[in-house]
């Protein structure tokens, strides 16, 4: 790495919005050699000491479910030129493991997740923020496919967390973080037009 701080940007928005997909992309056509990714969803506190159904009851869509100070501990560490070993998750069974994996400085460093932009100290942090913006049917649709095939769901409990946390706190926290955004992206993913706008802007401010 050279002596110049690394860029730091921020992608938020809705479960399902299409965050990921904007994330990936950016990696795809900046450089994963270039590029140092963080996913605030790794970060979720560890509740091995609670009971299974217990568990199952935590509000995963409040900011008090993540313990983003150690996220912006591991930012910090990366923009001083150190790696950082970022905690894997379980959500199968809303536990923290044991194990992590290392995350290495480079010239940039992206960071995903729903609630970034709801902590003030960790939008500090960020050089641009991106937020994406899909409808709430089709970000539902997303989650429902994603929590059965990928986190062992089941229709039922997708649909009561959905009802019962999700939505709500999408209107009380995600929503309104939107005016925090320096770009805002209708669609995501499928969204070829802001995607360019978006990559051509992080290579210029590379150079």
């Amino acid at each position: 790495m050279n002596n110049r701080s690394p860029l730091v940007i921020g992608i938020a928005g809705g479960s399902g919005s299409g965050k990921t997909t904007v994330a990936q992309t950016i990696l795809q056509r900046v450089g994963p050699d270039r590029i140092s990714f963080l996913q605030h969803d790794a970060y979720y506190k560890d509740l091995s000491g609670l009971p299974p159904i217990q568990r199952a009851e935590v509000n995963f869509d409040h900011p008090n479910s993540l313990e983003t100070e150690l996220l912006t501990q591991h930012i910090l560490k990366l923009k001083s030129g150190q790696p950082a070993e970022v905690p894997i998750y379980d959500f199968s069974t809303h536990s923290r493991t044991e194990r992590t994996y290392t995350v290495q400085p480079r010239g940039v460093i992206l960071v995903e997740g729903i609630l970034l932009f709801t902590e003030a100290a960790l939008r500090e942090l960020f050089n641009v923020k991106i937020f994406v913006d899909t409808d709430s049917d089709l970000r539902f649709i997303r989650r429902l496919e994603r929590d059965i095939s990928e986190r062992g769901r089941t229709l039922e409990t997708v649909v009561k967390q959905y009802l019962s946390t999700v939505r709500p706190m999408h209107l009380e926290f995600v929503e309104p973080s939107k005016r925090y955004a320096d770009v805002v992206i209708p669609e995501g993913g499928f969204n070829a037009a802001a995607l360019d706008m978006v990559v051509a802007r992080i290579e210029t401010m590379l150079k």
